[in-house]
């Protein structure tokens, strides 16, 4: 192959592809992000930092990329089947919230998590809730084509039928339809499916469900897996370059989106299926169905019983990083101990770079950084040699400051700036790192917020107005409500 190509593990085909997007210069793509029933863990940060590194690395090839990534904030049942509460909706009874409430309020907290990890913002991010009418027409045409029935007020996609007529059941997952039929019990509710493996386009509400819509059969929500072949054709087209998603997506949830595609316009939806593999604990999935999980803010605050210390979210990047996306990846407080170790080491060769002299004599060191990435990069995104051969750099800058190498001075250039773009552009690893520095921050910013409280309560009007005006000068605002003090960042 050469150098230039880059190789995509395609799932679909189960072996690396050279990459052909379907319209030249242009790439499209869709990621099936979190449902917004609780706060962002460890396992939604992979997948996230997974595509925003392919993100990164298409859109510095060149390519304008249209990158949709989803909220799922409705329809996603308990046992991700067609039974049980709705995840939304039992958070929103426990809460005595509506469910809107929880959607937005976990929206933003995952946004939040994420502008923390330092993962780019999708181009269009919909909502399922936002798409109820292209929902209902998908269903529509999949009914018209004869894949789908009508029960009991729900619409169910007719799995025996498609794999009949098709023989496409299982070509993502390579799972045999009979096998599945076999392994799958029975629940309740469910005797209105002709077959056990048939999945729901549309459920009818039941008296007490609170999120529902009028569609011509009946009050009720979209089934999960049409969410996404809904938008992603609203935003996509038809037929796109990439979808992507955890590894736990792929049965049933993507397997069901192509049987949906396949039945309404005739072809799978996306060209290139990338799945990211799970992050574990003692080798097990973290999800929260499993209650091993541990959130994004008990890593940063070092509030979780398994942490010993606070980490920064450019170590959980790091650390997410080191291995490759398509590998399983343990957590422990060791492993992230040696992450923090890892970029501290890192992140201080980088900004030693400056104080390197370059020198005419003879060359030992010349930095071939850029074009190891690219190589690195274009092999299916291979991130852990990509910080292999970074680590590699910083050995000869550790050199170079001792002297035992010389470096000219054009070549000294374009190795900072080839470090800089590797770090910064590609990894999305922020030059500006600082141990634990916002728990720092936070530290003392309550500390500030306390002494000025105390000078208010001995009405001090001059040490509090100053504490004010110092906080003003430095960036920071403060705000007095009836819940208290607030302060933010200009």
């Amino acid at each position: 192959m050469s150098e230039n190509q880059l190789l995509i593990y395609n799932t679909l085909s189960r072996k690396k592809e050279v990459f052909e997007p379907l319209i030249q210069g242009r790439v499209g793509m869709y990621v099936c992000g979190p449902t917004v029933y609780g706060d962002a863990h460890l396992g939604h940060a992979r997948p996230a930092i997974t595509f925003d590194i392919i993100y990164r690395y298409l859109s510095y090839l060149g390519y304008k990329v249209r990158y949709v990534r989803n909220i799922t904030d409705v329809g996603h049942l308990e046992n991700d089947s067609d039974d049980g509460e709705d995840k939304i909706e039992k958070k929103a009874r426990l809460d005595q919230l509506e469910p809107m409430e929880i959607a937005q309020h976990y929206t933003k907290r995952y946004l939040d998590a994420m502008d923390a990890l330092n993962v780019l913002r999708p181009n269009i991010q919909p909502t399922a809730s936002g798409h109820i009418i292209e929902q209902i027409e998908v269903i529509k045409k999949i009914l018209d084509a004869g894949y789908a029935y009508i029960s009991n007020g729900s619409v169910y996609f007719d799995v025996p039928k498609y794999q009949h007529d098709t023989n496409m059941y299982g070509i993502l997952s390579h799972r045999v339809l009979d096998d599945m039929i076999a392994g799958t019990r029975e629940l309740d509710g469910q005797a209105e499916k002709r077959n056990a493996a048939d999945f729901a386009l549309w459920k009818k509400a039941s008296p007490e469900h609170i999120m529902r819509w009028a569609s011509p059969w009946s009050e009720g929500f979209p089934g999960w897996h049409l969410e996404c072949t809904a938008m992603s054709r609203k935003y996509l087209g038809e037929e796109f370059d990439i979808h992507g998603g955890g590894l736990d997506l792929l049965f049933p949830h993507h397997e069901s989106e192509i049987a949906q595609s396949v039945c309404a316009f005739g072809h799978p939806p996306a060209k290139y299926w990338i799945h990211n593999n799970m992050i574990t604990i003692d080798g097990k999935k973290m999800g929260k169905s499993l209650g091993n999980f541990i959130t994004l803010e008990e890593i940063f605050g070092g509030t979780h019983s398994l942490l010993a210390q606070p980490y920064s979210p450019m170590t959980i990047r790091f650390f997410i990083l080191q291995a490759h996306y398509r590998s399983t990846l343990d957590f422990s407080n060791e492993a992230l101990q040696a992450a923090e170790k890892g970029i501290k080491k890192l992140m201080k060769a980088f900004e030693k770079i400056k104080s390197i002299k370059p020198s005419a004599d003879k060359v030992i060191y010349s930095p071939k950084i850029m074009q190891q990435t690219i190589e690195a990069m274009n092999d299916d995104f291979n991130t852990p040699i990509v910080i292999a051969h970074l680590f590699e750099a910083v050995r000869h800058i550790n050199l170079l400051l001792e002297g035992m190498e010389s470096i000219k001075a054009d070549d000294l250039l374009r190795l900072e700036e080839d470090f800089t773009t590797i770090l910064q552009d590609i990894l999305g690893i922020k030059a500006q790192y600082n141990d634990n520095s916002q728990h720092l921050v936070d530290g003392l910013m309550e500390m500030i917020l306390d002494l000025r409280s105390q000078a208010r309560e001995a009405k001090d009007w001059k040490t509090s107005d100053l504490l004010r005006d110092k906080l003003s000068c430095l960036g920071i605002t403060i705000k007095d409500g009836k819940d208290g003090v607030t302060w933010s960042k200009n």
